[in-house]
């Protein structure tokens, strides 16, 4: 069985104050064309469909076009799980009535975990739905009291499906949950996500899901693998914030052999525009060549620029953040220790100077600055003269 595997998509998406959705639009239409391409037997969107429990109306609009193409169009079967960004209850609603259609979404858990078997050549294959869910409301839904985080209800959901699970098919996982080798402290793979719990209790341990031959996660943004080949992140098919910005996004592409081993290929996805650094001083962005990626721009000017944004643009229309980077002072001196009650003015300018650069005044600038407080000093002695 060919499975696709994505995650994260993030519907909705706002960068910096920017609207994803257009690019969203542009990449996933590459999804579906590579959908087509392939003809996999099942398509998996392992959670975070939107980036918000109340999504814009573009960005319903957006999935509902996918999701057609893909289910419709080419007839294409779609298993989705909500993620801790969708609304469970929104996701799940009208379930009943896609699954008869190829659309099998699970937006909240429940006692049941009745799996979605789909059938290959070799035989069934059962998908196991594990959407995201506070521990409260698995402890809840339950009754277990001694669930308390979410590798407690991580484990109490596999060893659940364990006991009814089927010997004579083959097994695959859909969840959605930050899952490290032994459910130790890790860090996240971009500052877009937002964590699932405070303190260490949001850590899954991944040999919970050993029992499956294969385990579609979602919700860390890097495409990785955990503890083994068979449990993996899709990533998101985009980058949503300079921390990915070495990040290779797109899908994964699941062989499931006969004998439940998997073979995995990773296909990249070309964005519309790239989201990257650049570290330059103004006249060094100048002289390059326009570009309407999205660009996070350091400026190396050493000297204040007037307007920042409106001159970066011009060569950056799509530029997101702009900061200085002042150059740290590579040693401490002796005045940096003066109290400044006891510095005199050329010590307290180049103190200052100092604070606000990360570096000492150029011969130049305390010429400059020696020759404006030479004519001051001469200005107020005349002041003082004048009114004898």
């Amino acid at each position: 069985m060919k499975i696709f595997h994505t995650a994260d998509w993030h519907l909705g998406k706002l960068v910096q104050g920017i609207y994803m959705t257009e690019d969203q639009n542009y990449i996933l239409n590459q999804f579906v064309a590579e959908v087509e391409r392939e003809q996999p037997d099942v398509v998996i969107i392992a959670g975070d469909l939107y980036d918000r429990a109340v999504p814009p109306v573009d960005a319903v609009h957006l999935l509902d076009q996918i999701l057609d193409k893909i289910i419709h169009g080419l007839q294409i079967p779609v298993l989705a799980i909500a993620g801790n960004h969708d609304s469970p209850g929104r996701l799940h609603f009208g379930s009943g009535l896609m699954k008869e259609n190829g659309y099998h979404v699970i937006g909240k858990i429940s006692r049941e975990l009745e799996p979605v078997i789909l059938k290959d050549s070799y035989g069934e294959v059962h998908f196991h739905f594990i959407p995201y869910a506070d521990p409260s409301m698995v402890r809840n839904t339950f009754e277990n009291e001694d669930i308390r985080t979410h590798d407690d209800a991580a484990k109490y959901i596999t060893d659940k499906i364990r006991e009814n699970m089927d010997p004579h098919a083959r097994h695959v996982a859909i969840g959605h949950a930050f899952v490290t080798p032994f459910g130790e402290e890790r860090e996240n793979t971009s500052d877009s996500e937002r964590p699932l719990s405070i303190g260490g209790a949001e850590y899954v341990n991944a040999h919970h899901f050993k029992i499956f031959n294969y385990t579609a996660l979602g919700h860390l943004h890097q495409a990785h693998h955990v503890l083994d080949e068979k449990i993996r992140y899709a990533g998101s098919p985009l980058k949503y914030s300079i921390s990915e910005e070495n990040h290779k996004k797109g899908f994964l592409i699941v062989d499931l052999a006969e004998n439940g081993e998997v073979s995995v290929e990773k296909k990249f996805l070309n964005p519309r525009r790239d989201m990257r650094r650049v570290k330059m001083t103004m006249e060094e962005i100048f002289n390059e060549k326009p570009s309407d990626d999205y660009v996070f721009v350091q400026l190396m000017d050493q000297t204040p620029v007037l307007s920042p944004m409106e001159k970066i643009r011009s060569i950056y229309p799509n530029a997101m953040h702009v900061e200085r980077v002042l150059i740290s002072p590579i040693s401490v001196k002796e005045e940096d220790s003066i109290p400044k009650t006891k510095m005199n003015e050329m010590e307290l300018f180049h103190a200052f100077y100092k604070e606000v650069k990360g570096e000492g005044p150029s011969e130049e600038a305390l010429e400059i600055i020696k020759t404006i407080m030479d004519d001051l000093n001469k200005e107020e002695e005349h002041i003082e003269v004048n009114t004898k």
